[in-house]
């Protein structure tokens, strides 16, 4: 596609959705829509509410929690009244996504990293205790660690200081951002633990990611949708079980549950922020510079956002973990300047 084609299709898809809110084409048309991660969903939905209040003449944005990759998948299915302005994700977007955005009309998006997350392991209070490392997860949740046969059945099998419990897993689906992460932090550090595994990525690629990141199918690790609440009542009802979610849903029930130690690391707010705990991760929202003008309040949603993701602001109260200043700088000024990304930086 040329640059003027791009240009002219940005430009028809600006009128097309002005129109529609000219024309009152419906409540979603005349409010802001934005679909992925349910890590990124309760703080989402706080600004959509802390925007609802300070912005009463527009519609109240609807947040829909439909998992990272799902969520950008239809942020890329193009431009229009029947798309999504924005896509939550607790992960940076994929280039091969950014491909796809591009090559359905999505050519323009603004990138903000709002703030910081820990991949949380824990258990109920009072519950299994334990301290986990990379390699301990890896070689408990993989399908085939190191690519031998899958023969633990509880902890101690994995490592004999650990419980003579039930290996237990209550975790995120193939969809979310969250076990994309878990996936990226834990499960391959763990399994590049063992050297020979350098070996087998130099030889074969696909073999290695399959090695390193398919996780087990047999019942020990139990897939719970896109309800990081759920998992949280799985673990409450079962003190031998072990949840992972995002750090915000561990400080929220902090009541109810534990945070389990990595590497000796507890998941806190301190340890996230300076990236001491293994887990740590940044949390993203997209946006369609296309859609700026044509959906009403999206740029002051956007404004919402950067008042209330600072350390010690409404959202680190539930949850959210402030990114160091001097990157909050620069998406403060992707989210009032509208600086949009070229791709280059994405894997």
């Amino acid at each position: 596609m040329t640059k003027f084609s791009k240009i002219a299709l940005t430009s028809v898809a600006t009128l097309v959705l002005a129109a529609c809110g000219s024309e009152g084409g419906g409540d979603t048309r005349n409010s802001i829509r934005a679909v992925g991660s349910s890590t990124v969903y309760p703080f989402a939905k706080a600004v959509s509410e802390a925007f609802a209040r300070s912005n009463p003449d527009f519609g109240s944005p609807i947040i829909e929690s439909t998992g990272t990759g799902g969520g950008i998948q239809l942020f890329c299915s193009g431009i229009g009244p029947s798309t999504p302005d924005m896509a939550n994700a607790s992960r940076r977007m994929k280039a091969s996504e950014f491909e796809t955005c591009q090559a359905n009309g999505v050519t323009e998006i603004i990138e903000l990293q709002v703030g910081l997350d820990g991949i949380a392991f824990a258990s109920a209070q009072g519950g299994i205790d334990m301290n986990l490392t990379p390699e301990i997860v890896y070689r408990a949740l993989a399908a085939r660690p190191y690519g031998e046969e899958q023969t633990a059945k509880n902890w101690s099998d994995v490592d004999p200081s650990l419980p003579n419990k039930p290996i237990l897993v209550y975790g995120p689906p193939s969809t979310s951002g969250t076990r994309d992460a878990l996936k990226e932090l834990v499960l391959e550090v763990g399994c590049e633990a063992n050297p020979e595994m350098e070996a087998v990525k130099e030889a074969d690629e696909d073999r290695y990611d399959q090695i390193c990141t398919e996780v087990r199918s047999d019942g020990a690790y139990v897939d719970q949708g896109e309800q990081d609440n759920l998992i949280v009542q799985k673990i409450t009802g079962n003190s031998d079980a072990v949840g992972v979610f995002g750090y915000s849903y561990l400080e929220e029930n902090a009541d109810r549950v534990q945070g389990l130690p990595m590497n000796g690391v507890d998941p806190t707010y301190e340890n996230i922020s300076n990236f001491e705990y293994p887990g740590a991760r940044p949390l993203y929202v997209y946006v369609k510079k296309a859609h700026l003008d044509a959906i009403p309040g999206l740029k002051q949603y956007l404004a919402q956002w950067t008042t209330m993701w600072s350390k010690g602001g409404p959202l680190a109260d539930i949850g959210l973990v402030a990114s160091p200043e001097d990157t909050m700088a620069r998406n403060q000024t992707a989210a009032t300047q509208y600086t949009t990304i070229d791709g280059s930086e994405l894997n």
